[in-house]
């Protein structure tokens, strides 16, 4: 599952609470650790010293980590994982890798179409070859490049915010509405060219301190957004269209913020029609650090008193053809998506529509409301 070295740090859904429970791993064995002193994940997160508490909590066994796994997420009467947030606030990055900022510049110029897409991509490629690798945001040399596919009537707004000196941050999805390991992922009806988007996730404290990491599916409608960026809303929060997990690993001695900037994301898809996409995300040709984002989120200009989790972005840009020879790539009902990292684990989600996965309705009342009678708050 993960290093078994880790901290892990989740929560799942507690049948017997009718509501949610934080816990952690121990030796394959998953315990649930809620407590008056820590009710909600938020609350550890906000501890001086998560590790240590996580570590010397006492807790209740619930059941292994493979039966968790294995739950089915329809049996309400077994426990079965979460997204690991629960009062954060869930903000996103775009366009953090300069590379992966050509097929949103793409997506835009066709205007939603993937039949336009790849003689777009072969253009703009001509236009500044190799020159995004090492590019830092906001210097002499991304404007050169800013400046060329302008010159080419290729100016865009992701240009601004992936070699600008200013990062791309939206809010994904609504506190307590993502979804965690094992449950469907939405797609808005409308959308007929989509993707995964696999990406790492920080946990950031109230205080602006990064103190974990999880892996993120940023469900992605390139033809919506592509449409419009002020359609960006549409595109990227709709119900199920947010997954985290499987856990939190907190930072300690054996991992750091630094094992983030140096991690490979891997992604695949496995289709109901026999399909198969391989795809990764390499941390480490990010274009902006994870704590210049943090940073750029969070601070006197804008705070969050619960804390946020912030997904950092993505290198993968699907363009391996499904269907159509030069279309590239899109979502079908039934894909299994499954993204992954040796020291996070593994998420993975079933595709479907937005309007055809679970409902989101357990929201802030009603988990205040669940506390109170198990006298937690």
């Amino acid at each position: 599952m993960t290093d078994n070295r880790g901290t892990l740090l989740g929560r799942v859904w507690n049948p017997t609470a009718r509501g949610p429970s934080v816990v952690t791993v121990r030796d394959g064995v998953v315990y649930d650790i809620t407590s008056v002193q820590a009710p909600l994940v938020r609350d550890i997160c906000e501890m001086d010293n998560p590790v240590a508490y996580v570590e010397k909590a006492e807790g209740t066994k619930l059941c292994s980590l493979d039966e968790l796994l294995a739950n089915d997420l329809s049996n309400a009467e077994k426990p079965y994982l979460l997204a690991p947030c629960d009062l954060q606030a869930v903000k996103a990055c775009g366009v953090t890798f300069a590379n992966s900022m050509l097929e949103r510049v793409i997506e835009e110029q066709a205007a939603g179409d993937p039949k336009k897409a790849e003689s777009i991509r072969k253009h703009i490629t001509e236009v500044v070859g190799s020159s995004l690798r090492n590019l830092k945001p906001g210097s002499d040399e991304a404007r050169k490049v800013k400046e060329a596919l302008t010159a080419e009537g290729m100016w865009s707004q992701y240009l601004e915010v992936g070699i600008g000196p200013d990062a791309e941050v939206f809010s994904k999805a609504q506190v307590l509405s993502s979804v965690g390991y094992g449950a469907e992922v939405g797609l808005h009806p409308i959308s007929n060219w989509n993707n995964p988007e696999p990406e790492a996730v920080l946990t950031v404290t109230s205080k602006g301190r990064i103190v974990g990491a999880t892996l993120g599916n940023d469900v992605n409608l390139r033809d919506i957004e592509g449409r419009s960026a002020l359609l960006l809303s549409k595109a990227k929060d709709n119900n199920a269209s947010c997954s985290i997990g499987p856990f939190i690993r907190l930072f300690d001695d054996n991992y750091t913020l630094d094992d983030v900037r140096n991690m490979e994301i891997q992604l695949n898809v496995k289709g109901p029609d026999g399909f198969e996409l391989d795809g990764y995300s390499s941390m480490n040709m990010i274009s902006r650090d994870p704590e210049d984002l943090v940073r750029q989120t969070i601070g006197r200009h804008h705070q969050y008193p619960d804390g946020l989790v912030l997904f950092l972005g993505t290198l993968f840009a699907p363009t391996k053809d499904r269907d159509v020879p030069g279309e590239g790539f899109t979502h079908k009902v039934g894909d299994i998506v499954t993204i992954s990292n040796p020291a996070l684990g593994s998420l993975v989600n079933t595709v479907n529509l937005s309007t055809e996965c679970a409902p989101w309705t357990f929201g802030t009342r009603e988990l205040i409301a669940n506390l109170a009678s198990r006298k937690l708050i």
